[in-house]
């Protein structure tokens, strides 16, 4: 199952650590080249030997320099199986969770994409290789500021964020064709449904914090009603309410 929560966190920073003394050498060309080769093997045995199928995906995933969305110190470490910690209490999800919830999505070039729960951008920067439009939204200005600059130096313009609780969505911009939420929360909120467009699909873990959660698929028919499907076990972070 995909797990998307540190479980280990002394020895994969130890690792990260020991990794980047060994980086710390390397020509920027060089240093390129080792990313590139973890990145295409990062595909190969992490998603393609899984059950990634979805081409446009698949490609994303492969362009995305996902180690510049993890701390320096744990760049090293940015294209291995896990999860990594981004700051603030919060996680940059394991490659093939991100992956697995981008195809779940059933991403089109013409949707308009809402994201809950920007984090380090890696999951905007994904959904922007492929759709339209992203709308995300972050609750910790900290992390939202870092995000959208960095996707904006990385020439993500078709990305736009703010700062806010996603929990109620972002009406002004609604319907959308899909909803991905990248943060547990205890029950479907009912603004997001309600902001689906006719046909579209929201993706979320929900449960309880700390415990094991169940990765979602609500479809939404043309007549409104709705038809949930429980994809498989995962552990998020919470999603964070405006108090």
């Amino acid at each position: 199952m995909g797990l998307d929560a540190m479980r280990f966190p002394f020895t994969v920073s130890t690792l990260s650590v020991w990794g980047a003394l060994a980086l710390a050498d390397c020509s920027g060309e060089a240093l390129e080249q080792h990313y590139e080769d973890a990145r295409r093997q990062m595909v190969k045995e992490q998603l393609e030997a899984r059950d990634i199928t979805n081409p446009a995906v698949i490609g994303a995933m492969g362009r995305v320099p996902r180690h510049l969305f993890v701390p320096t110190v744990l760049r090293p470490g940015a294209y291995a199986d896990h999860p990594l910690p981004i700051g603030e209490g919060q996680t940059i999800s394991q490659p093939y969770i991100v992956a697995l919830m981008t195809q779940l999505a059933e991403p089109e070039p013409d949707d308009v994409v809402l994201e809950i729960g920007t984090g380090s951008g890696y999951q905007s920067a994904i959904l922007a290789e492929i759709v339209r439009e992203v709308y995300t939204i972050e609750i910790i200005p900290e992390l939202f500021e870092d995000a959208i600059a960095r996707l904006k130096s990385l020439g993500y313009d078709n990305v736009t964020g703010k700062a806010g609780d996603g929990y109620l969505g972002w009406p002004e911009h609604a319907p959308f064709d899909a909803i991905l939420v990248t943060a547990a929360a205890p029950e479907i909120p009912p603004p997001l449904v309600e902001q689906l467009a006719p046909g579209g699909v929201l993706i979320i873990p929900v449960g309880p914090q700390g415990r094991i959660q169940k990765l979602l698929r609500i479809r939404k028919a043309v007549n409104g009603t709705t038809t949930t499907e429980e994809v498989s076990p995962v552990v998020f972070v919470p999603l964070v309410r405006e108090r």
